[in-house]
């Protein structure tokens, strides 16, 4: 796993070997990260990172130089990882929560300006993030909600929906506060 831009490009993150996330690919979120340039500035960005993971779209984030970043994920073994990780990058404005992702969401009292989410494609229920994230008004004026998915899902119908990217066997929905 590489940081594919800004500050810490080209630098690799090797996570130990009991991490049993699913990261995603270098070339959808290099992909990713080239659609995003074009439609935010990295730098006033409040960000949120849903089932972090290895943690590598908070990084790509934080590398970036977001306002903030907070990477929510529930595994200790990720968790610990993601705070270690982040600390020794020295990254600013960098905050490792260890939480329910539905529960977090659902006590959240902050608006973010951009919101990812990558849970499990086998993750029963994942879709609720969408749901919480739109009644809880978690995303502020303009904010954008990226939803990572496999092909079989399809969210072309819902309200806030503005357009989806693919890039291999990995879809990003993109979602924005109307």
């Amino acid at each position: 796993m590489r940081i594919v831009s800004g500050k810490y490009r080209g630098r690799t993150i090797i996570p130990p070997r009991n991490l049993r996330a699913r990261p995603t690919t270098d070339f959808a979120k290099e992909n990713l990260f080239n659609v995003l340039a074009n439609i935010v500035d990295f730098e006033e960005l409040d960000v949120l990172d849903l089932f972090s993971g290895t943690g590598s779209i908070s990084y790509e984030f934080a590398s970036r130089e977001a306002r903030s970043v907070t990477s929510v994920e529930i595994n200790s073994v990720h968790h610990n990882f993601i705070r270690q990780t982040a600390r020794d990058l020295k990254f600013e404005n960098f905050y490792a929560v260890k939480a329910n992702v539905f529960l977090y969401l659902k006590s959240c009292a902050k608006q973010f300006d951009l919101i990812f989410s990558d849970a499990p494609y086998d993750l029963e229920g994942s879709a609720e993030v969408i749901k919480l994230v739109f009644e809880r008004d978690l995303l502020r004026e303009d904010g954008i909600l990226i939803f990572e998915h496999s092909k079989e899902c399809d969210f072309s119908s819902h309200a806030n929906f503005w357009q989806t990217r693919s890039y291999g066997s990995v879809q990003f929905s993109f979602f924005k506060k109307v």
